[in-house]
Order: structure tokens, then C-alpha cells, then sequence
């Protein structure tokens, strides 16, 4: 039996790169999410596979890590290659709130949950080399990195790594890139800042990477959250490259998150 109402998959007679196109209604959202899947081929005989879940940044999509960031071009080679072994990916749009829910859990929807819950479980369900064993991994760009950061540190249990490509760090961070006022969050949890929920859960938190440009208004924090942690002796690779808050950077070192996944996520196919 399903767990959401409804589910719209695409047809693979019309599919093509192997990405596939998802669509589910959750109460989670109050109605429906997208999901961009990129599927390997050559998996038929294979079961329980990682499901990499790339969460967005502002404006963009569940199409935009694949239409701007070619994710599934990346995967594609590095799994032809033998450099990592198959997997899916999961590339939900965040609920389409604003120009960014945050991912965070707001008292009228549950963006967390969304992602946490019903991302996976709408893979699952829909692709059958795919199942409740297939490990997660979670990663995300700019307004995508802090969602994956604060919910690969939230939900532990959930997840078996986190990478995060020029995130935010820091919810008051959000208002230089949305018309939205903070405010207008009306969120349900204290725990806003990322630093915030790694404290939290010390002990448990994932194998853990990030990395940021060199030219991008986001170093600092990132900076900042990496002598954090230094501090606080969680475990983690932290990382700085040339680039700026831009495609090129991130299609660029989608792989460094792709291998460190691949590293983390083992599985039994």
C-alpha cells in the first residue's frame, strides 16, 4: 500500500539520460512535491540501493540539479567508470514556499519531514531497486547545503552521510537572497542555525563534508562553522576551492560528493 494518495510517475517511453520524474501528495506539503530521479542503467538484478537525495538552493527546482548542474551526467560517468558503485538520485524541490522554504519545518507545512520521510519513501515505493534498507546519503547547494546539513545532523538515524556545497550557515543568512521576511517563516523549531543542531547531537552526527569557494559571500560562515566544529571535535572534512556562488563551482565538485557518499553508504545488491 501506498503512503501518500497519490503518485504520478513518468513513462519511460518518453524518459531520456535516465532521469525520471515523480510527483506524490503528502500531508507533509498540503499537497503535491516533485521529485527528479536519475536512474542507472543495468540495475534490474540489483536491490537496496543508495539513494543520494541533492536538495536545491533558492529559486530553482527539483529540476535544476540536473538541467543547471547536469547532476546525473556526473553519477552517470563516475558509475560507468567503476569510480563509485550505483545509486540512485533523489533531487526533490524543497515544497516551492517563496523563494525558499528552508527546508525547515514551518507550523503550517513540514518541508523537514518532507525531505526526511517522503522522499525516500516515494523512491522506494516507485523504483523497485530501491527499498526501506537503501542506505541515504543527503547533500545540498547554497540554501540546499543548510538543509542538508541541519537535517543530516537532526535525523542521525536517517542518514549515513552529509555533504554541503557553499551552504548557508546561518537562517539569518536566507535574507540575502529572498523577498520573503524572515519572519514569514513562522517556523516550528528554536533550532535554526546549523551549529545550532550539531550541537545538539554531538555524538551522533554522520560522516560529515563541506566545501565552499574562495570568492563566495558564504566563506566566512562557512569558516566559521568549520573552527565550530573543530572546537566542539566532530569529525569532518572541510574544504575551499576557487569559484564563486555559481553553477561551474558546483557542477565542479558534485563528484567530491558523489565518491565521499560512495564511501559512506554501503549496501547488499
Amino acid at each position: 500500500m501506498s503512503s501518500f494518495r497519490t503518485s504520478e510517475l513518468s513513462d519511460k517511453t518518453f524518459e531520456k539520460d535516465g532521469l525520471r520524474f515523480l510527483t506524490v501528495k503528502t500531508p507533509h506539503l498540503k499537497g503535491r512535491g516533485d521529485i527528479c530521479l536519475f536512474i542507472p542503467t543495468g540495475i534490474d538484478n540489483l536491490s537496496d540501493l543508495p539513494i543520494y537525495i541533492l536538495l536545491h538552493g533558492v529559486y530553482g527546482s527539483s529540476w535544476v540539479w540536473a538541467m543547471k548542474g547536469g547532476a546525473h551526467h556526473t553519477a552517470k560517468s563516475l558509475i560507468e567508470s567503476g569510480e563509485i558503485r550505483p545509486a540512485i538520485l533523489a533531487m526533490p524541490s524543497d515544497g516551492l514556499w517563496g523563494d525558499g522554504s528552508g527546508y525547515l519545518s514551518h507550523k503550517d507545512k513540514d518541508f523537514a519531514q518532507w525531505i526526511v520521510s517522503d522522499v525516500p519513501k516515494a523512491v522506494y515505493e516507485n523504483i523497485p531497486s530501491a527499498s526501506e534498507k537503501s542506505p541515504l546519503g543527503i547533500a545540498g547547494l547554497s540554501m540546499g547545503g543548510y538543509g542538508a546539513l541541519k537535517l543530516g545532523a537532526a535525523f542521525p538515524n536517517t542518514f549515513k552521510a552529509i555533504s554541503a556545497h557553499s551552504a548557508i550557515t546561518k537562517f539569518a543568512e536566507m535574507e540575502g537572497f529572498i523577498e520573503e521576511p524572515l519572519a514569514a517563516y513562522d517556523l516550528e523549531n528554536s533550532e535554526i542555525d546549523v551549529i545550532e543542531v550539531m550541537r545538539k547531537n554531538l555524538k551522533n552526527i554522520p560522516p560529515l563534508r563541506f566545501d565552499c569557494g574562495k570568492d563566495d559571500a558564504l566563506i566566512e560562515g562557512n569558516r566559521l562553522l568549520h573552527a565550530q566544529l573543530l572546537e566542539l571535535g566532530v569529525p569532518h572534512d572541510y574544504e575551499e576551492f576557487n569559484g564563486a556562488h555559481e553553477w561551474p563551482y558546483w557542477q565542479k565538485h558534485l563528484e567530491s560528493t558523489l565518491r565521499f557518499f560512495d564511501q559512506n553508504c554501503k549496501f547488499q545488491g
